[in-house]
């Protein structure tokens, strides 16, 4: 247990019987009462963000969230396949708990993972990834109206709108947030 006033940003705490992670915080002072933590939290399993206020005398239950690396090794449709690069142990992860997940993932590399309980309860992707052109249209002579665009499917299964010179096998970066293409990669 830890006073609200203990409470820092990065924590783990157990609300309401599910961990969540502390994303911000901040400590109010009233000219009159009692002081108290406003605390904004998001669930690393579900995404969902809550607000919760406590007094700064209440004490929460604070739990050992733990940040590691995990290299993805692969996805047999139900579970990702992570693997400890410290124990080289396999932990499956439900891919129900992180949709969309499978597209922005590449075999192979290594990611941070948040754990709770020794279970993978976030995964960390970074916001910009480079990947490999699998697919991509041909570009039609003649179609070259400012800004014309097209579809590519990555190596991942991704589909990107990008500008039509970019050809199959060519490396583009991409904002995993909003999966957008950002430039072409040039090795």
């Amino acid at each position: 247990m830890i006073k609200a006033g203990q409470i820092d940003k990065g924590m783990g705490l157990l609300i309401k019987g599910a961990p969540y992670i502390v994303v911000e915080r901040e400590f109010v002072n009233p000219g009159k009462g009692s002081a108290f933590v406003r605390l904004k939290l998001k669930s690393p399993t579900t995404g969902q963000t809550l607000q919760e206020t406590i007094k700064s005398q209440d004490s929460v239950e604070d739990i050992e969230v733990v940040d590691h690396n995990y290299q993805y090794s692969y996805n047999d449709g139900e579970y990702f396949h992570m693997i400890d690069e410290d124990t080289y142990e396999d932990t499956p992860v439900q891919m129900s708990m992180f949709e969309g997940y499978e597209l922005l993932m590449k075999e192979g590399e290594s990611y941070r993972c948040t754990t709770y309980n020794d279970e993978i309860i976030d995964i960390q992707i970074p916001s910009k990834v480079v990947y490999l052109v699998a697919e991509a249209e041909e570009a039609i002579k003649g179609d070259t109206v400012q800004g014309a665009t097209k579809f590519v499917t990555t190596e991942t299964g991704l589909r990107v709108r990008v500008p039509i010179f970019i050809k199959q096998g060519e490396k583009i970066r991409v904002n995993t947030e909003t999966k957008e293409y950002l430039e072409r990669v040039n090795d």
